[in-house]
């Protein structure tokens, strides 16, 4: 627990790594189902995204509705606590964009670098463990 005094420790050991910020920003436009999100990250492996939903939905920033439907239909969405990060993700992507020429990327078409926002209604569930 004394790791967690610094919130920078905190925040990275619930939202960071290679994937979690991506999997975030594409559900900050809206929901999305498990499909969806591994056509939007191609790299991502379906068991590693798995691995990241779960532990995104463990922490109480995204949600996931199984519906009782064959074949099974889930989706996944940000919790009102996951929507307070929207902020953090338009700042990265901001960042990003005006930085990209540094790293020799070029600008792309093929997606927006902000989502358009959806708010949700949900009432926001957090609380950590140790």
């Amino acid at each position: 627990m004394e790791e967690y005094y610094c919130p920078v420790k905190l925040t990275t050991d619930v939202i960071g790594g290679k994937w979690k910020p991506l999997i975030l920003f594409y559900l900050e436009s809206g929901t999305k189902r498990f499909g969806e999100l591994r056509k939007l990250i191609p790299g991502m492996t379906k068991k590693m995204l798995t691995q990241h939903l779960r532990d995104l939905e463990r922490d109480e920033v995204i949600r996931r509705k199984v519906y009782a439907v064959v074949p099974p239909k889930v989706e996944y969405s940000l919790t009102k606590h996951g929507e307070s990060l929207k902020p953090i993700l338009r700042l990265m992507s901001a960042w990003g964009a005006k930085h990209r020429k540094r790293y020799g990327i070029p600008k792309s078409n093929k997606r927006p670098l902000m989502p358009s926002s959806k708010q949700s209604t949900a009432p926001q569930q957090r609380v950590f463990s140790t």
